[in-house]
């Protein structure tokens, strides 16, 4: 009985795991064969999210009002977040794809800033702070060329995703393939008989 449930959990385990490895390579693989189609399917999951997010933060909105004196911020929030979703549905491509480019030259932005800014503390301090400030101002110079190439920055981005999917899939399956051996000794050691 224990052996049986114990199958049965290693082989959900082990399909769970070969399923998702697969769908991530297919999906890594998938975005450097047709990057155009990749960089529209982006737009609209961006579009989407924003819409079914804002929804549901207006519902929680309403369901924690008795509770919450500050719910219309989280109404507020989720107001604005589906007007952007119906926004970049209505305004498909465009206006995913800015949201994506500004989002990443945002965020390098700032990166670089903290970065330059923990260096200025580090030498105030007397520690090492060239890597960090030259850190700091590539990742500034990278907001600049973000923002000022956005078609290369959709590029970098969805290399970026394809690359992640990619690595994550084969790591899925490594872990299959060793759950696999795992499981072997599992059985190996509950069918050795007992010292008596």
């Amino acid at each position: 009985m224990f052996t049986d449930a114990l199958n049965q959990s290693f082989r959900r385990i082990w399909w769970s795991l070969v399923v998702r490895g697969l769908l991530a390579l297919a999906l890594g693989v998938l975005i450097l064969v047709k990057p155009f189609d990749s960089i529209a399917a982006f737009a609209l999951v961006i579009a989407i999210w924003a819409l079914f997010s804002g929804i549901t933060e207006i519902v929680h909105s309403f369901d924690v009002r008795p509770f919450f004196g500050s719910w219309w911020l989280m109404l507020l929030g989720g107001l604005v977040s589906a007007a952007f979703g119906a926004a970049a549905l209505y305004f498909y491509p465009v206006l995913s794809l800015a949201f994506a480019v500004t989002w990443a030259s945002l965020w390098l932005a700032l990166s670089g800033i903290v970065g330059i800014t923990v260096a200025v503390q580090q030498k105030r301090a007397g520690l090492p702070w060239g890597w960090v400030f030259a850190w700091g101002l590539v990742s500034m110079a990278a907001a600049v060329a973000a923002w000022i190439s956005p078609p290369a920055t959709l590029a970098a981005i969805m290399g970026l995703i394809a690359g992640f999917a990619i690595i994550s899939g084969i790591a899925l399956l490594v872990a299959a393939y060793r759950l696999k051996s795992v499981e072997q000794q599992v059985k190996q050691t509950i069918h050795q008989p007992s010292p008596a």
